[in-house]
C-alpha cells in the first residue's frame, strides 16, 4: 500500500469550527425564561424542566430530581439528555450496540433486552437516548443550568468531611 493509497478518501477543508471560549450569561433571563421557547421540544413543562436542571446540577439523582418536579424519571432522564447531559443512557457501550442493532432491525426487541439485561424501563430510555439527538439551542440554554457551582462543591466537601483522611494522618 503506498501513501496516495491511504490518502485517497482524505479530504481538506477550509472551514474550521469556531472554538472561542465560551460566553454564558445567566442574568438577563431565568432558566425557565430559556427554556420555554423549547416547550415544544421539552418532554415536560419548562417550569418542571428548570427545576430537573437545577436539581440535577446540584448532585441529586435522576428520581428525587422527577420527585421534586413532579414528573416520572423517565422524564427527568429525557429532559436531561435533551439538554445535553451525558451518561444518561442506563447501558454501556456493549448495550447502547445492542439497542442499535435492535433499531435497525437485525435483532428482535426480547433478544435485544435479553442481551442487554436491562429492565424494560431501562430498554425503552436507551432507545430513546439513540432514536434522539440533543437539541442544540436547548443545550445552550440549559449549559449554565448543569455546570455545577462553586458552592454546591464546597457544600458536598463540608458534608463529606468527616470521611475524609487528612494527608497528616498518614505521617
Amino acid at each position: 500500500m503506498t501513501l496516495s493509497d491511504i490518502a485517497a478518501g482524505i479530504e481538506v477543508t477550509t472551514k474550521q469550527r469556531e472554538r472561542g471560549v465560551p460566553t454564558v450569561d445567566g442574568t438577563e433571563t431565568d432558566l425557565t425564561d430559556r427554556l420555554t421557547a423549547f416547550a415544544d421540544v421539552l418532554p415536560c413543562a419548562p417550569t418542571a424542566a428548570a427545576t430537573v436542571l437545577e436539581r440535577y446540577a446540584s448532585g441529586t439523582s435522576v428520581g428525587d430530581v422527577a420527585r421534586a418536579a413532579h414528573v416520572a424519571p423517565m422524564t427527568a432522564a429525557k429532559t436531561l439528555h435533551l439538554c445535553g447531559e451525558a451518561g444518561v443512557s442506563p447501558l454501556g457501550p456493549v448495550g447502547r450496540d445492542v439497542v442499535r442493532d435492535w433499531l435497525a432491525g437485525e435483532l428482535s426487541r426480547a433478544d435485544a433486552t435479553t442481551l442487554t439485561g436491562a429492565t424494560s424501563a431501562e430498554f425503552a430510555l436507551a432507545a430513546y437516548v439513540e432514536t434522539h439527538d440533543p437539541v442544540p439551542d436547548l443545550v445552550e440554554a440549559a449549559e449554565a443550568a448543569l455546570t455545577p457551582t462553586h458552592s454546591a462543591s464546597v457544600a458536598k466537601r463540608e458534608a463529606l468531611a468527616e470521611t475524609m483522611t487528612d494527608p497528616a494522618d498518614f505521617v
